[in-house]
């Protein structure tokens, strides 16, 4: 049986909250409604931008502890973010109806309460 969308969302966020400390932004913190963004944000229907997986050295040729370890740290860095990525575009999905009811909910106030100031 399917989990309730609750329950996916609480996933989804703690999943987001993992990847935000992460990447060592946890200080930040998020905007308010009422602030501007002067970032470029893609598009739901645009692609993410994954990185290309390392490619490992041909099989006759050896490479270093070292060089092998950082190949290894780069490549799962790449799939750490390509995999954040994915479930920031799962996140955004799943909220948007949510953000945009609860924005016309407030425009429609707003509304109501700037035609009551009207006079008769």
């Amino acid at each position: 049986m399917d989990k309730p969308a609750n329950s996916k969302s609480a996933h989804l966020l703690d999943d987001l909250e993992s990847i935000r400390q992460l990447l060592g932004d946890d200080t930040l913190e998020p905007p308010m409604l009422t602030d501007t963004v002067d970032e470029q944000i893609p598009l739901l229907l645009e692609q993410a931008d994954v990185p290309e997986p390392v490619t490992p050295a041909p099989p006759g040729e050896e490479l270093d502890p070292q060089t092998r370890r950082q190949d290894t740290l780069l490549h799962l860095d790449s799939e750490l973010r390509a995999a954040a990525q994915l479930i920031m575009q799962d996140v955004i999905k799943d909220f948007t109806p949510h953000i945009e009811n609860e924005i016309k909910r407030r425009l429609d106030a707003r509304l109501e309460r700037l035609l009551s100031q009207l006079p008769s």
